[in-house]
Parts: structure tokens; sequence; C-alpha cells
């Protein structure tokens, strides 16, 4: 356990070098256009440094780069066993950079040093290193055939796959599909969003110095309407993966069907519903983990837990202890690894946020927490967790994706209501349920539409379980076993004996 303080972190952030270069076949390479783009700090608003700005010329240098790499064999032919030690090679190399990458992840999108180096690094380590081990483990098929038949089914790596990750975990995010991708032998292009794309510039170098040999793994940071568009329609890539918002989930299907058809498997937005019956066994805890679900890495969470249905019952004894919970919520400098709450990762996303909590105030809900811009004199731009009561599920604050610190909170009176309440939305990543009937639990869950529900906690699971949204929130499934289906092909091979 590190016992940095932040004035260790910030002399640390004085010598930092970053890298901002693009990384192509191996090495590190400005834009073919030699264009950049500022990367500045949501902490503070200083320059970070200048990024590459990549397009359609350098999305088709390391396409044909990832393409002859894939089809020399010598990353995609390898033995799963020596794929395997390489990603768990990889693992470690993020585990012994760690202080480095989580500096780099706070400085850029403003998250809590403490959540970079204790939850970011870790879990994308993880993810690495779990795909990584398992990969050797799955076996394929043989099919029941006549005595002079031999039918095989057997899955081989998609090709060519390009990954576009956002901006709120970083690394993390981009792990989730590195694993899956690089362990079952895939070449891939990984497009950081231009909001933070530190990371994942730096973990390229790393990838290497691991053994995964140079034209397998690339990074294009750059803007999604132009390399980001380039990517999806790029004639020889053969799967795309994307995080982030709906409509730009949905522009990325089109664009597959403007090209080649290539794969397409998304994880798009949410709005997800925290519902707390009366019979909760532990309103505190409940209390508590509601503040935690939209507070946690400043709201900026595609299943943040941003309605909470309570059960009117018990309302007026809940919501004050939620309120109580989200006092220990406070945004501060994130390079204290006391702060709990950091900076959002942009001034525009700070302005969305603000007009979602103006759009709360003209609908008619009632602010009983937070609400305001602070910290301006730091240059950072911080926004207090914020508690709307006497939300109606049709106002925008409630079917929206806002992507901060705002919480609805919706009242309802019995459970059927309480399902239709959680359902009434585009959405279907998570949903949570808090209740001591066994019941009333397992009857409520199979009734939401929701990839993921959890009972009598928030955000729960592991890599063992997959990741990913029902209705507009996506398609496929990140982390588990799972995942591999969104890298692989199955084949079938019919043999006549």
């Amino acid at each position: 356990m590190t016992t940095l303080t932040r004035a260790d972190w910030e002399q640390r952030a004085q010598q930092l070098k970053i890298e901002g270069r693009a990384f192509i076949n191996g090495e590190y390479t400005n834009a073919v256009s030699n264009e950049t783009f500022e990367c500045l700090s949501p902490v503070d608003g200083r320059l970070l440094g200048k990024v590459a700005s990549c397009d359609a010329a350098d999305a088709k240098r390391a396409v044909e780069n990832a393409r002859k790499t894939f089809e020399s064999g010598v990353w995609s032919r390898l033995a799963p066993a020596k794929r395997k030690a390489v990603m768990i090679r990889f693992a470690d190399l993020l585990k012994q950079n760690a202080e480095e990458l989580a500096l780099l992840e706070t400085l850029d999108m403003g998250k809590p040093i403490s959540d970079s180096l204790h939850i970011d690094v870790p879990g994308a380590a993880g993810a690495l290193s779990w795909s990584g081990e398992a990969i050797d483990k799955i076996y394929d098929e043989v099919a029941a055939t006549p005595h002079d038949q031999l039918g095989l089914v057997t899955r081989e790596a998609v090709g060519v796959v390009g990954a576009i990750v956002p901006w709120n975990f970083p690394l993390m995010m981009a792990c989730w599909k590195l694993g899956p991708a690089l362990s079952t032998g895939n070449s891939v292009i990984l497009k950081p969003s231009e909001k933070s794309p530190l990371t994942a510039i730096r973990i390229a170098a790393l990838a290497v110095e691991a053994g995964i040999p140079a034209g397998v793994l690339n990074v294009l940071p750059g803007y999604g309407h132009t390399v980001g568009k380039a990517l999806a329609l790029h004639m020889d890539v053969d799967t795309l993966v994307f995080t982030g918002s709906t409509k730009i989930a949905k522009q990325l299907m089109i664009y597959s069907g403007e090209s080649n058809m290539k794969r397409i498997w998304l994880e798009a937005g949410g709005k997800s519903p925290n519902i707390v019956f009366a019979d909760a066994p532990d309103l505190k805890a409940a209390a508590e983990s509601a503040a935690s679900a939209i507070a946690f890495n400043q709201g900026e969470v595609c299943t943040a837990g941003s309605r909470l249905l309570v059960e009117r019952s018990i309302k007026d004894t809940f919501l004050p202890l939620v309120i109580e919970a989200l006092k220990g919520w406070k945004p501060g400098n994130p390079l204290d690894p006391e702060t709990t709450v950091g900076a959002l990762v942009d001034t525009q996303q700070m302005n969305t946020v603000l007009s979602y909590i103006e759009s709360g105030h003209s609908e008619g809900a009632k602010l009983v927490a937070g609400g305001k811009q602070i910290l301006q004199e730091t240059g950072g731009t911080y926004v207090e967790p914020t508690i709307f009561d006497g939300v109606s599920n049709a106002m925008k604050i409630a079917q929206e994706e806002i992507f901060g610190p705002v919480l609805s909170v919706i009242s309802f009176d019995t459970a059927a209501e309480a399902i239709q309440i959680a359902n009434d939305t585009p959405y279907g990543l998570a949903a949570a349920v808090w209740t001591a009937d066994i019941s009333k639990a397992h009857l409520t869950a199979k009734a939401l539409r929701a990839g993921s529900v959890w009972v009598n906690q928030y955000d729960g699971g592991d890599m063992t379980a997959p990741f990913g949204g029902f209705k507009q929130s996506g398609n496929g499934r990140d982390k588990s076993l799972h995942a591999f289906d969104k890298y692989t092909e199955l084949k079938s091979t019919w043999i006549k004996l």
C-alpha cells in the first residue's frame, strides 16, 4: 500500500514524462499529418502535452500493419499457453508501473488518485491476466456424428479488431477489450478517447516489453469523427468493439452496414434504477451504497445508480440517510489521497452536467443536496454531488444519461410499480434491488430488463461475471468467458472418414 502524500504526487506530476504520439507497428510515431491536439488536465486546467491527432491515413497504416502481423501468424498462431505467458507478463508490467499509470489517469481525466491506484490499475491488470489465464483452458467441440464422419467445431481469431474506448475508465475499459482480443490471437487497433488518451499510449510500449510482437497492438489517439470513423468504415477491420454513448453506438452500426458488415459489439448508455423496498435489511447500508452509486468516479459511470426508487412508506426516513451519506463524497484535488470525488473530465462535460441540474429545477424537481459548481479558483472542473427529490420518471433528468453526479429520487408504492418505473427507459444496463425477502428479490431481478442486477449491494461482480446491457445499452458482453465470443468466429469442419 503506497503512503504517498498529495505533495509527493504533485512532485511526481511535475517530473512526469508525457508520451503523446501514436503507436504503430511497435513504434511511437507522429500522425501522418503531424497534427496534434492539446491534452488539458481537468484537475487545474494545465496543459499536459500535445497528442497526435490521427485520421484516416493513420488508420490505413495501422490496419495494414495489423493485418500483415495477423496473417504472419507470429501471434495469431502462437500456442495459447505461450500467449497466456505473455499476457501475464503484460499484466505484471502494468502492476510494476502502477504509480505512473495511476498518475497519468488522474491528471488526464480527473479521478481521485486513490481510485486510479487501487481500483483502475489493478482492475486493468486483472482483466489482462484473467483473460490470458483462461485462453489455454477453453476447449473446442466434436459434434455428435455418424461413425464415418467427424464434425469439428472450432473457434478462430476474427482477425483485425478496432477497439474504441471511453474516457471515464480509460485504462480499465481498454483492458476489458485487450484481454480477450489479444489472448485469442487477434491484432488490435485501440482508439482511446481524445479526452483521456495517455494511459492507452503508455501501455502500448509495455505490451511490446511483455513480448507482444510489433503490429499486434496499435494505438491511435484522435477524434471520433476522424480516426474513429475511419476505423469503423475500414474494409479490412473485421470487428469493432465500443464502449461509449448510445448515440455513437448507433452510428457505428450504420458505418458497419456502409462498409464490410464488420461485427459490431457495443456497450452503451445506462440509466440504472436502484430499488429500495421498505423491507431492505439495512437502510443505512442501502443509503451509503446509494450515495456511492452516484458519486463514485464523479458519477461518470455507465452503471451509475442515477435513479433511486424508494418505497413511499420509508422515503421520509431513508432520504435523510442518503443525504447524510453523500456528505462523505466531497469534491477535492484528485492528487490528494483523501479525495473521494475528483474533477469532471473537461469543461464540456461539466457544462452538460450543470445544464441537467438546471433542467431538474425547471421541471419542478426539488433540490435537496449539492447542485453547484465549486472550486472554480483551481481552474478545474468540479461539481457537487447532487440529489433531486420529487422526480417523475418522465422528467429529462430521469430519462437521459447525465454522466455526472446527479441523483433522481422517485417514490413507488408496490413492487409492480417499481418494476414498471425501472424498466421505463431506453436503457437496460444495470439495476439493484434491496429487500430481505428472497422471493421478492428473485422475482424483481427476473422482471428487470437489465444485463446486471445486484441484490442488497450496488455494482457487484468481478471478471467471472459477464457485463453488458439489454435494449439500447448495447449487445455482447465484456468480462467472463462470454467476452471471447466477440473476438472469435465459429468454424464447422465436417470430415468424411
